[in-house]
């Protein structure tokens, strides 16, 4: 009998090779069911992200838009240096009223509404500079654009971040600073061959592709579930995780999540300070000073007067390279996101940024001293080029994706308005005083520079938290344990 039974086996005319098979075959659709769970559909999830870093590029139009335009408005409008310097200004004073507000609107409308209502903002500026006849008029599109690029500043991250899967947050977080630097860039590139009122109307590009586009995405899951919207949350969330995957884990963890933070009364300013969000808030304030402080808004706004200081005749050759070196480096900072983490990323980075100001410095001091002259021009541009490098790869990005992953939702409005503004305020301060005190000391203003670089690398060795592969909920844990 168990021979005939073997023969079967061998011959395969029984049932025996079938019962051995099955297992094996049903253990095969188990992996295969449990990959396609864990791995999920990412396409919603990307065309999401594309979505909204539309916005990330009308912001980086905004930012840009002042520098090729300057000569040609004040020649049409008549303006003065002081007058068009109040225009360029008012594009951060708008970003601060925006960064103020920018929390209680994405909070009190959704992530998708404060998107609308800022890209209206920025298209009724856009449309003021067009029509625009006299200072009054273009000051006014200007303040209205910068109000909304405050809005979008806040809640472009803050969205990418609450959609993204844990394993690819920080990589689809960095497309916002990537955006930002290419929107200035094209902005600088067409300003060289279009007037300023054309440039204007290309303005309202963005803006309309992110209108568009926002009625195919869907809402923040955590922001419907915060808000009650229970079955809206279950749609949104199966929209971006797809159709065959088991939700049911992530959905739960969000809801228990959100069941605990509804017992917590409205946050207010001064409840930031209290020791449960006070390190949270320490981690996001120190971040953008840290940014800031390294001196990106002085050198990148006037890296044409820096070569020319330098030694150059012209700064235009220095000023495409600066431009050429962002792009490339912002790509590689949202490879390395999460793969290499947060911390080592930003730590990197300080210490280029510290490189980069160090030779730069010593490249005016040498000009100061009339020393090794034929050497100057080519120290200040390598100089600037592995800041902006060191920048973009780390410093840029990684304060806006650690600032969408700190803070707990239920003061993610209010913590997220204060570190923008500080933000804001910080870039207007640098931008102020960066002519000041190059008139004071070229090599010492870089050389304060590269020391606030060092002393982000201590901020950050000792204070952030490590938030690559954590959920959002596992963050705030670690944040608070």
């Amino acid at each position: 009998m168990a021979i005939e039974e073997h023969r079967g086996v061998e011959s395969g005319n029984s049932n025996g090779f079938q019962d051995l098979q099955e297992p094996f075959i049903q253990q095969w659709k188990d992996i295969e069911s449990n990959k396609r769970v864990e791995n999920g559909s990412i396409g919603m999830v990307l065309l999401s992200t594309f979505v909204t870093v539309c916005g990330s590029f009308s912001f980086g139009t905004c930012v840009g838009y002042s520098a090729p335009t300057q000569a040609a408005i004040r020649t049409d409008l008549n303006l003065s240096l002081a007058e068009f310097s109040m225009f360029g200004s008012l594009v951060t004073i708008g970003a601060m009223l925006g960064a103020i507000t920018s929390g209680r609107i994405t909070d009190f409308i959704g992530r998708k509404g404060a998107m609308r209502i800022s890209t209206l903002f920025c298209i009724s500026g856009w449309l003021a500079l067009f029509f625009s006849q006299d200072p009054y008029t273009l000051d006014v599109g200007r303040l209205i654009t910068g109000y909304g690029i405050g809005v979008i500043s806040y809640v472009v991250p803050v969205y990418i971040a609450e959609i993204a899967p844990k394993n690819l947050r920080g990589g689809l977080a960095t497309t916002n600073q990537l955006m930002i630097v290419i929107g200035a860039s094209v902005t600088f590139l067409l300003g060289s061959i279009i007037n300023w009122r054309q440039l204007a109307l290309a303005g309202l590009v963005p803006c309309i592709c992110l209108l568009i586009g926002l009625w195919f995405i869907p809402e923040s899951p955590r922001w419907l579930a915060k808000v009650g919207l229970e079955k809206e949350f279950q749609v949104a969330l199966r929209r971006l995780r797809g159709r065959d995957v088991d939700i049911s884990e992530e959905a739960d963890e969000i809801l228990d999540y959100i069941v605990t933070l509804q017992s917590l009364p409205k946050t207010k300013l001064l409840d930031l300070f209290q020791s449960k969000h006070l390190r949270s808030v320490v981690i996001g304030v120190g971040l953008m000073v840290c940014q800031q402080s390294v001196g990106i808004n002085g050198i990148g706004f006037y890296t044409a007067e820096t070569f020319v200081a330098a030694g150059f005749s012209s700064g235009k050759v220095g000023t495409i390279a600066y431009a050429c070196m962002q792009v490339p480096f912002t790509i590689l900072g949202a490879i390395l996101m999460d793969k290499s983490g947060r911390r080592p990323l930003i730590m990197a980075s300080a210490g280029g940024t510290f490189l980069g100001c160090s030779i730069t410095g010593i490249a005016f001091f040498l000009k100061g001293q009339s020393l090794l002259l034929e050497w100057t021009p080519i120290l200040a541009v390598a100089g600037v080029l592995i800041y902006v490098a060191a920048f973009s790869i780390g410093l840029g990005p990684v304060p806006w994706v650690i600032m969408s992953e700190i803070f707990p939702i239920h003061v993610k409005g209010t913590a997220g308005s204060l570190v923008v503004l500080i933000n804001w305020l910080g870039a207007w301060v640098v931008s102020y005083t960066f002519n000041f005190l190059m008139s004071w000391s070229s090599h010492g203003t870089l050389f304060l520079y590269g020391g606030c670089s060092l002393l982000t690398i201590l901020f950050v060795a000792k204070l952030v938290p490590e938030t690559k592969g954590k959920t959002l909920e596992e963050i705030q844990t670690s944040i608070n344990s």
